[in-house]
């Protein structure tokens, strides 16, 4: 074989290699490189504007096609050049030449391939836009917003949406790492914390990302509510990029022109509300040291359920989820409430409740003692409330009652001796007495002593001032109608550490007696209705002493002196025991024919 042929088989051998392994003949010199043209197929019939990726690019360079010399140039950054292919080259593949400045150059083959015009009616050529040297190039990643939607044509506070974002990549190459960061604003992100990736997104294609949300109170006022969306991704050279994007969606109830209105209607908040419609405590007076139990009806007048209801005695506060709805560490606070006048016992001041429905009421309880030291006066009690609603927001309610304290007298109504048995239709005095057992002096009005069934006389006195284990007696004059069990109440006046007059009354029951009847003389007659008788004690009749006014002998002065030493009676009989009107004992007392007067027995 000769040489020549020799040669002209490897020639070929070189070309069918390059063709294989590499279609595109790279000749270089300088740090100037070449490695994309997008896009790398145009057509003849229109001017058409390429991107050129690579790098070393020097401000001034200029691409150059392959036989037909320098084309329009536009510099754009060290690793892009924007190039204006004319209308009109021959189809076919030609190489591409990058020629910086300072004479450094890139040559590529097979790098654009120029179609011819489709056969057809005559095209009007669009006009060719001016490049702007500060545009951003195609041939990087560029991601927008293609369409988003919440599934409302409108939001309320407290609604809970899905927003569906679709992301379309215009730019020439694939957007890699891409994050899509979601701010609070009107809206709070839910379960995601507001964030979002895609592994990456290629040339022309779309995906959609979905982030659940919230509407908060700042909607109040509101026609649009708006969210800030940032996304951020790299290149394939890991160059970073960021956009941000406003979201709007309008509001419930507020959309549209604005129509003057007579009255304007509110936009209708769906939330829980807890308050205390009624309260009251098992004991009617409170005192210092007095324990007791305080009922509270709790009644929810919100538009929402109220779920895990907290009460804290005292004021308080629980721990919420932050903006973006993730939980933070902490509880209930129920240490920081005053107790100086009100303590709990028997339990903590605070309580778990439980759910509560809309328009549901709940009773809760709580044991109580009010502080020993604590003064007369009317004292406030804060109560909070915390909960959630059905979208897990966090609501607390403060609440004040008041609750009064009293310092009542402390005294003790009783007899200072025994009154012994009483008898009916016979006056008898009832020895009572009224002593102070606080630890203060206590003013009081009148004591007054009243019965049924009973004549009471000297039963009223004014007391006043009572020091500390003082005492005040009253000794009324009582005459029973009947015999058994009298009651007597002892009633006290005075007014109390609010001004407001107030009685103490105390009863006491005595015993009485029947009385004896008056026994009836000789005759049936009435005993003094006959000489030589009159009443003695107890109604019975005494024989009056007759004796002999003569001198008296001397054994009845010995018989006088033995009574004497006996304690009898040793008097003499003298004209002073005759009967009354100087009568001489045997005579008649009254005339037979005088009317006898016969007045109430006792």
């Amino acid at each position: 074989m000769k040489r020549s042929q020799i040669l002209a088989l490897l020639v070929l051998f070189f070309s069918l290699w390059g063709l294989v392994f590499n279609p595109a003949a790279v000749l270089a010199q300088g740090g100037v490189t070449v490695t994309d043209v997008q896009p790398n197929t145009v057509s003849n019939s229109t001017s058409t504007l390429i991107s050129v990726t690579g790098s070393g690019f020097q401000d001034g360079a200029e691409v150059e096609l392959e036989g037909s010399g320098a084309l329009a140039t536009t510099f754009i950054s060290q690793t892009s050049l924007q190039v204006q292919v004319p209308a009109g080259i021959a189809p076919g593949t030609y190489a591409i030449t990058v020629r910086n400045p300072d004479s450094s150059w890139y040559t590529v083959d097979n790098f654009l391939t120029v179609t011819a015009a489709v056969t057809g009616p005559p095209v009007t050529p669009e006009p060719t836009t001016p490049v702007d040297p500060n545009s951003t190039p195609f041939t990087r990643p560029l991601v927008v917003v293609e369409s988003y939607r919440a599934g409302e044509e409108s939001v309320s506070v407290g609604q809970v949406v899905n927003l569906v974002v679709r992301l379309r990549n215009n730019g020439g190459t694939e957007a890699r790492n891409v994050v899509v960061t979601f701010a609070a604003g009107d809206f709070i992100p839910r379960e995601t914390g507001g964030v979002a990736a895609l592994r990456e997104l290629d040339a022309g294609e779309n995906r959609r990302i979905e982030q659940p949300l919230i509407a908060t109170t700042d909607l109040y006022g509101k026609t649009v509510a708006t969210i800030a969306m940032q996304v951020t991704y790299t290149d394939r050279a890991g160059v970073s990029y960021s956009e941000t994007f406003t979201l709007s969606l309008p509001v419930k109830g507020a959309s549209g022109p604005a129509v003057p209105t007579a009255t304007p209607t509110a936009v209708e908040v769906f939330r829980p509300q807890l308050v205390i419609s009624g309260y009251s405590t098992d004991v009617e007076t409170l005192q210092p040291g007095t324990r007791f139990s305080l009922n509270l009806n709790v009644h929810n007048v919100g538009n929402d359920d109220a779920r895990r209801v907290t009460m804290i005695l005292g004021g308080g506060s629980s721990s919420s989820p932050d903006v973006n709805g993730t939980p933070v560490p902490g509880g209930v606070d129920g240490g920081s409430g005053d107790f100086g006048n009100f303590a709990p016992v028997d339990a903590s001041n605070v309580q778990f409740l439980g759910d509560l429905a809309m328009d549901g009421s709940i009773t809760a309880r709580a044991d109580l003692i009010v502080n020993a030291s604590a003064n007369p006066g009317a004292y406030p009690m804060k109560i909070s409330f915390t909960y959630t609603s059905e979208d897990g927001l966090t609501y607390p309610d403060d609440q004040v009652i008041t609750l009064l304290v009293f310092s009542l007298p402390q005294l003790e109504v009783n007899f200072y001796r025994d009154p012994g048995v009483l008898f009916s239709g016979q006056p008898n005095m009832i020895p009572l007495q009224v002593v102070n057992l606080g630890r203060k002096t206590a003013v009081l009005g009148n004591m007054r002593v009243t019965a049924e069934n009973a004549e009471i006389s000297n039963n009223t006195t004014l007391v006043g001032a009572l020091d500390p284990g003082g005492y005040y007696t009253l000794d009324p004059m009582v005459v029973p109608f009947g015999a058994g069990p009298l009651d007597l109440t002892v009633t006290i006046d005075y007014t109390d550490d609010f001004n407001q007059p107030q009685s103490i009354v105390r009863t006491i029951t005595v015993e009485v007696m029947e009385s004896e009847p008056m026994p009836e003389g000789p005759d049936g007659g009435f005993p003094g209705e006959f000489p030589g008788e009159m009443p003695g004690e107890g109604g019975m009749v005494d024989p009056l002493p007759v004796e002999d006014s003569g001198p008296e002998s001397f054994w009845d002065k010995v018989l006088r002196f033995i009574k004497g030493l006996l304690g009898l009676d040793s008097g003499r009989t003298s004209p002073d025991d005759m009967l009354p009107g100087g009568m001489p004992p045997g005579e008649e007392v009254f005339p037979e024919d005088a009317p006898l007067d016969v007045g109430p027995i006792g």
